[in-house]
C-alpha cells in the first residue's frame, strides 16, 4: 500500500447560509424576550463613572460583537446612540462656521445645521453598506464607518469665499461711518455646492484604481502632513478666534459699526473680542472636555464634546449670553429643500476643490483602516482592499449626493473607531441605529436652533479640542515613518509652505500684481493658484506629493560597528586586519569570509 502523502488541497470555506431579509421568528424573540433587549451586555460597566474615591475591580470584559452577530436591542439603540453624540458636534460646526463666514440669516443658518444631520445620516447608511457592483467592486465599506461634514472643505471654502467678496461676486456693504463688511451671500454656498457636485467624479474614478496604488502616491508622508495642516489651519481660522468672541469681522476689534463688540452690537451681552469673560466660558468646555474623560463612564468619554457644549451653554445661559431667538424662529419639523440654494460651478474653485476631494480619498484609505482593525477584521488581502475600494467610491458619490442635499462635502469620521473599541461593539446595527438618531436630530428644527443659539466662546472652546484632535491624528499617521533623511527632507519642505501660509496668510496677496488686464479665462486660472497657495494644508500636501515621487528611495547601508558593554565603538573588520597583522595564521576562514562579504543595502 503506497503510503506517500501527495500535496492536499488548501482548504475551502464553507458558504454560509444565505439569511432572510426578515426573520419573524427571530424578530418576535429580539423585542419579546430579555435575551433579545439585554443578551449578556454589562451595562453596568458601560454606565458607571470611574471616581476618584471608588475601589477599582477587576470586571469580566464584556462580548465583543463582530460584524455580522447577533446584537441585543438594547445594546444596537444605546450604541448607536452613543455613536451619534460622539460625531454630533463634528456634524453642527461646519454649517455654522460655514453660516457665520457668509453672514448667513438665523432661518437658513438653522435649515444647513438640519441639512447637515439628515444628509450624513442617510449617507452613512450608503457608507455602511457592502453593496457588490460587478467583478470585485463594490459600494460601501461594509463596517460601521459613519460620515460628516469634512473639515476638510473649511479651509478652502474660506480661501474660496474670500476671493468671492474680492471680485465683487459677493456683495460688501459699505456703512455709515466709511468702514466695509461682507454682506449675507447664499450664492457663494450655492457656488461651492455646485463645484463640489462636479468635482466628487475625481473620487469616484479614484476608487478603480487598485489601492497598492493609491498607497504608493499617497503614503504617510503626504496624508499625515495634510491632516496635520487641516487641523492647525481650523484652530487658527475658526476655534480660537470664536473663542475669543467670533471668527466674523469683530475679532479685528473695529471702532465702529456692527462688529465693534462680539458677536454683534445687537447680542444680548456683547463684549469686545478677547475680553476674559468669552475666554472663561470657551475654557470652561475646555476643562469639562478633559473632566470628562478622567472621571466619567466609558458611555460619556465619547460623548466629552456634547457633555463640554452642554456645561458651557448653562454657564452662559444663567450668565445672560445666549440669544434665543433662533430656537423661536426655528420650525418644529423640517427636512432636506426647505430651503434650497442656486447651484452654479465657480471657476477659480474647481481645482482647489480637486484637491479637497484628492485629500478626502487620503482620509478614507487610513480611516477605513482603523476602522477595519477596531472591528476586528481583515487589514490587508482582497476584501481589505474592496472595502477601501468601496469606501472611496462611496465617498464620492456621497460628494454629489451631499451637494444635491444642500451639503457640502462628506468625509468618513475617525473618532466613531474609539466607539468601536469603547463599547467592543463592531455591529452595523449600532451603525443604523446611529443613521436614524442623527435624521431625527436633523428633522427636529427646534434642535437646530439650539445648536445654532451656542455661544461663539463656548463653541470655540469646544472646536479647538475637536480640530486639535484632528491634527494629532496627523501626527500619529506620521509616526509611521522611518523618519530617515529623506522623510526629514519631504516634511521640512512641505510644512515650510504650510506653517509660512498659516502665519503670514497674506503672503500670496500681490503674487499677480504683475499681470495688467487679464483676461476672464486668465484671471480665473490665477485666483484658483491663488486659493490653493493660500490654503495651507492643500500647499504643504502638494509639495509633499510632489516632492515623495521625485526623490530616489534612500539606501542605507547596513553598519558594522558593534558597541562594547563599556560603550566603545568596535570594527568587526578593523580587528580582523589588526590580528591579520599581529599573527597571520590566526585569521580563520569565518573572519576571511566576513571580511570579503559584501555589504546588502537595507531599503
Amino acid at each position: 500500500m503506497d503510503t506517500t502523502v501527495g500535496t492536499q488541497p488548501e482548504p475551502t470555506e464553507a458558504p454560509s447560509p444565505r439569511k432572510p431579509i426578515f426573520d419573524l421568528k427571530r424578530a418576535v424573540h429580539k423585542v419579546s424576550t430579555r435575551d433579545g433587549w439585554l443578551g449578556d451586555y454589562d451595562f453596568a460597566w458601560l454606565c458607571t463613572p470611574v471616581l476618584p474615591w471608588m475601589k477599582t475591580k477587576k470586571s469580566r470584559a464584556p462580548p465583543f460583537y463582530a460584524l455580522d452577530a447577533d446584537l441585543p436591542l438594547l445594546l444596537a439603540i444605546v450604541c448607536g446612540f452613543q455613536h451619534s453624540l460622539a460625531m454630533l458636534a463634528g456634524l453642527i460646526t461646519p454649517p455654522i462656521i460655514f453660516a457665520s463666514a457668509l453672514n448667513l440669516d438665523g432661518s437658513l443658518s438653522s435649515y444647513m445645521i438640519s441639512a447637515s444631520l439628515i444628509s450624513c445620516g442617510i449617507l452613512s447608511l450608503v457608507q455602511m453598506s457592502r453593496l457588490h457592483l460587478f467583478g470585485r467592486y463594490y459600494l460601501g465599506t461594509g463596517l460601521i464607518t459613519v460620515v460628516g461634514t469634512s473639515f476638510a472643505t473649511l479651509s478652502t471654502a474660506f480661501s474660496i469665499f474670500n476671493a468671492m467678496y474680492k471680485t465683487g461676486t459677493c456683495p460688501t456693504i459699505t456703512n455709515a461711518d466709511g468702514t466695509t463688511s461682507k454682506g449675507p451671500c447664499p450664492d457663494a454656498y450655492g457656488y461651492l455646492l455646485g463645484t463640489s457636485m462636479v468635482c466628487s467624479f475625481l473620487n469616484m474614478g479614484l476608487s478603480f484604481v487598485p489601492p497598492r496604488i493609491l498607497k504608493r502616491v499617497f503614503p504617510p508622508i503626504v496624508t499625515g502632513t495634510v491632516i496635520v495642516m487641516i487641523g492647525a489651519s481650523l484652530i487658527g481660522e475658526s476655534g480660537v478666534l470664536n473663542w475669543g468672541g467670533g471668527s466674523n469681522d469683530c475679532h479685528g476689534r473695529p471702532e465702529t459699526g456692527i462688529f465693534q463688540l462680539c458677536p454683534t452690537i445687537f447680542a444680548p451681552k456683547p463684549l469686545p473680542w478677547g475680553s476674559p469673560e468669552f475666554i472663561g466660558l470657551g475654557f470652561l468646555s475646555f476643562v469639562t472636555i478633559i473632566l470628562t474623560d478622567i472621571f466619567a463612564s466609558p458611555f460619556l468619554k465619547n460623548a466629552s464634546i456634547i457633555v463640554g457644549l452642554v456645561v458651557g451653554c448653562i454657564v452662559a445661559g444663567a450668565a445672560g449670553y445666549i440669544d434665543g431667538s433662533s430656537i423661536k424662529t426655528a420650525p418644529a419639523i423640517t427636512f432636506l429643500w426647505v430651503h434650497t440654494f442656486k447651484i452654479r460651478v465657480y471657476g477659480p474653485a474647481v481645482l482647489p476643490m480637486l484637491a479637497v476631494y484628492i485629500s478626502l480619498a487620503m482620509e478614507a484609505i487610513g480611516d477605513i483602516a482603523a476602522s477595519a482593525e477596531a472591528s476586528r477584521v481583515a487589514v490587508d488581502g482582497l476584501e481589505f482592499d474592496s472595502r477601501i475600494q468601496g469606501g472611496v467610491l462611496a465617498d464620492g458619490i456621497g460628494g454629489f449626493l451631499s451637494a444635491c442635499f444642500t451639503n457640502a462635502p462628506l468625509s468618513i469620521f475617525a473618532q466613531n473607531n474609539g466607539v468601536i473599541v469603547i463599547t467592543r461593539c463592531a455591529n452595523r446595527s449600532a451603525g443604523r441605529w446611529c443613521c436614524f438618531f442623527l435624521i431625527l436630530f436633523g428633522i427636529l428644527g427646534k434642535l437646530s436652533g439650539v445648536f445654532l443659539a451656542i455661544p461663539n466662546p463656548v463653541l470655540g472652546g469646544v472646536t479647538t479640542f475637536l480640530f486639535a484632535s484632528v491634527m494629532t491624528s496627523g501626527m500619529r499617521v506620521l509616526t509611521y515613518l522611518k523618519w530617515n533623511r529623506r522623510d526629514r527632507f519631504i516634511l521640512a519642505a512641505a510644512l515650510s509652505f504650510g506653517v509660512g501660509n498659516l502665519l503670514v496668510p497674506e503672503w500670496y496677496g500681490h503674487l499677480w500684481d504683475g499681470i495688467d488686464n487679464p483676461s476672464a479665462g486668465l484671471q480665473g486660472f490665477l485666483d484658483s493658484i491663488t486659493i490653493i497657495l493660500e490654503t495651507p494644508f492643500l500647499s504643504s500636501g502638494l509639495v509633499a506629493l510632489i516632492l515623495n515621487l521625485i526623490l530616489p528611495a534612500e539606501e542605507v547601508l547596513e553598519s558594522n560597528i558593534v558597541v562594547h558593554e563599556d560603550g566603545n565603538d568596535v570594527d568587526p573588520e578593523a580587528q580582523i586586519a589588526d590580528r591579520a597583522h599581529d599573527d597571520p595564521d590566526s585569521i580563520d576562514e569565518k573572519d576571511r569570509d566576513a571580511k570579503k562579504a559584501p555589504i546588502e543595502p537595507v531599503h
